[in-house]
């Protein structure tokens, strides 16, 4: 009896320090990584990140998915079947498990995760596949180019990113298993080329975030690169980010925070702005007024009445520099053949007083090499959200959505620091 109780002891000493191990486990990366590249192929710039869909004659396939923070779900160039063994799938295409109607994901998925779109008609159960005894589940798409309204079918997938540890990108693989919705072709000819779907980085359950599972901490950090011939790149985890030349710099040292804010009828993040101030003069925001992020909209959206005060004080502090004709959809551009062109900075004053300084870079849209123009627009009398930051406002700036923490971090123009967010080294180096 003594010499079983021994055993015993001994088999769970090992079973404690086996857990032990586990607790104590750290692994070699901090975030994933992948290339973010800038488009201006559409009818406006985009800007896509390149995830590996799947493995097809021992190596990765991969596509570029359009960067949309606001997406309820990811939705690509694919097809649902109800097997996907080898030889049931069309050469050159993409195939996924088909998710029934009658499965929760797709009650879910429709009833509280769904595109909130007016034009988007109510979705069936009228879609069924070849051989398969059940209905498949046929949900909305919003084409964010054209804002046209379409459909897909709803299919278990597996998306892959490289690990990283802030520095370099690592040889290893992080997957992912998200549900998505497979759309035809079709739903992307307006698309940029070689861009072939939707990748959702909302705060839904059903976007991307969600579905990468610990120990990633559930932050995105996003970096535009401001042209289309040198990747900018995306992180999820836990960081530190590197860019050159500074190679033992964190660039979150170069963040301020201020919190994220929901919308009930969105996804997407927005924060608070207060003011906005142009060479030392206070623009009135009004007190209700949303701010929404965009990786959609290519220049930052203000309310007419707020667009009208903004537009008069920057004319009055760069009367020096001649004016010339408004090329839409600007409503304010300058003649800089004869003139260097600097502007003074736009400041966004935050909550606690935090500052998100838009500088020349970010401020002035170069048009031809005779006329730039401020990268404003007039919303409309009615706009709401009244702001809307754009992505021209976002190149060569680090953002961080920390969404476990619910803060935005926010670094203005890498510039100012003799990096840029084309300065990720992308060399891909062994996992340690």
């Amino acid at each position: 009896m003594l010499f079983l109780l021994q055993i015993l002891l001994i088999i769970l000493a090992v079973i404690a320090r086996e857990h032990e191990a586990i607790a104590e486990y750290v692994p070699p990366y901090t975030s994933v990584v992948a290339p973010v590249n800038k488009h201006t192929d559409a009818a406006k710039p985009l800007y896509s990140v390149q995830i590996k869909t799947a493995w097809v004659n021992d190596q990765f396939l991969h596509a570029n998915f359009l960067i949309d923070i606001d997406a309820p779900f990811v939705w690509h160039d694919c097809i649902v079947q109800w097997n996907i063994y080898p030889g049931s799938c069309p050469s050159n295409t993409l195939c996924n498990y088909a998710i029934s109607c009658e499965e929760y994901q797709c009650t879910d998925l429709r009833t509280s995760y769904s595109y909130n779109n007016p034009s988007c008609p109510p979705e069936t159960n009228s879609s069924t596949l070849p051989g398969w005894g059940s209905c498949a589940c046929s949900v909305n798409v919003v084409n964010p180019v054209t804002g046209s309204c379409g459909q897909a079918l709803l299919g278990y997938d597996e998306l892959t990113m490289s690990a990283g540890d802030g520095r370099n990108a690592f040889n290893g693989n992080y997957g992912a298993y998200p549900d998505v919705g497979c759309a035809p072709s079709s739903s992307f000819a307006l698309f940029p080329a070689n861009v072939t779907g939707v990748m959702a980085f909302s705060s839904s359950p059903y976007a991307f975030p969600a579905k990468l599972y610990q120990p990633l901490k559930k932050t995105l950090a996003l970096c535009f690169p401001s042209n289309s011939s040198a990747p900018g790149v995306l992180f999820f985890g836990t960081g530190p980010y590197y860019l050159l030349p500074q190679s033992n710099v964190d660039v979150r040292t170069y963040l301020s925070y201020t919190p994220l804010l929901s919308h009930p009828d969105s996804f997407g993040y927005f924060i608070g702005v207060n003011s906005i101030v142009i060479k030392k003069r206070s623009i009135n925001v009004p007190g209700n007024t949303t701010t929404k992020l965009s990786t959609i909209d290519p220049y930052t959206t203000l309310r007419t009445d707020i667009y009208n005060n903004v537009v008069r004080r920057f004319s009055m502090v760069t009367k020096r520099i001649p004016p010339a004709k408004p090329v839409a959809p600007f409503g304010l551009c300058f003649t800089t053949s004869t003139v260097g062109l600097k502007v003074p900075d736009i400041d966004f004053i935050l909550p606690d007083g935090k500052k998100w300084s838009v500088s020349t870079t970010n401020s002035m849209k170069q048009i031809t090499n005779e006329v730039a123009c401020l990268a404003f627009v007039d919303g409309g009398a009615t706009s709401e959200p009244a702001i809307v930051i754009g992505t021209f406002q976002f190149e060569d700036n680090f953002l961080e959505f920390d969404l476990q923490n619910w803060t935005f971090g926010f670094s203005s123009s890498l510039l100012h620091r003799q990096t840029s967010c084309a300065n990720f080294n992308s060399t891909v180096i062994e996992s340690p």
